[in-house]
């Protein structure tokens, strides 16, 4: 049907910050993103978001270092990508951070 939207779920991506975490933004920025942009945007991927975290609203530090954003058309089209391409980008996970990242796969309200 011309025009109308397919229904998309987005893949929220959370990397605790703690005192002695190690996050490497310009190795994120210049090579984990464009990874992650030539192996998923054929898959579907859109509107990718980076958040870096700033602070909490007492002014302590942020709970999580980065929050990345995503859409993709489905949950199927996510688990099908990531059987295809997860090895190759939860093995780059470890050249930019030590920390374990959180995922979470959300519908928009």
């Amino acid at each position: 049907m011309h025009g109308m939207m397919l229904p998309m779920i987005t893949i929220s991506v959370f990397y605790p910050k703690t005192a002695a975490s190690r996050f490497d933004f310009d190795y994120y920025l210049q090579t984990h993103t464009p990874l992650l942009k030539r192996l998923l945007e054929p898959e579907g991927m859109q509107n990718l978001r980076l958040l870096r975290g700033k602070g909490a609203l007492d002014g302590s530090a942020p709970p999580y270092e980065v929050i990345a954003c995503f859409d993709m058309p489905s949950l199927e089209t996510l688990q099908n990508s990531l059987a295809q391409h997860g090895p190759q980008i939860l093995a780059d996970i470890q050249n930019y951070t030590d920390v374990q990242p959180v995922i979470q796969v959300n519908d928009a309200m």
